[in-house]
């Protein structure tokens, strides 16, 4: 995944980071946790794509997501 994509919006970032008790965020900080938040997503979906061809299907299901994230 390219750190261009527009996959998950700054302005998510800035709410959970809020939500998690900061008063003010910084557009570094939104563009930090935008990185590390969908480099953590493009690795579980490569692992739950892989895990969902491995038991013969061609969809991803909400169980292979969650083994994913485990491992």
């Amino acid at each position: 995944m390219s750190s261009s994509s527009k996959l998950l919006p700054l302005a998510a970032m800035e709410k959970i980071l809020k939500q998690s008790g900061a008063n003010r965020v910084s557009d570094k900080a939104k563009v930090a946790l935008k990185n590390t938040v969908e480099d953590l997503a493009d690795g579980i979906a490569t692992k739950a794509v892989n895990l969902a061809k491995h038991a013969g299907r061609v969809t991803v299901k909400a169980s292979d997501i969650k083994l994913a994230a485990k491992s």
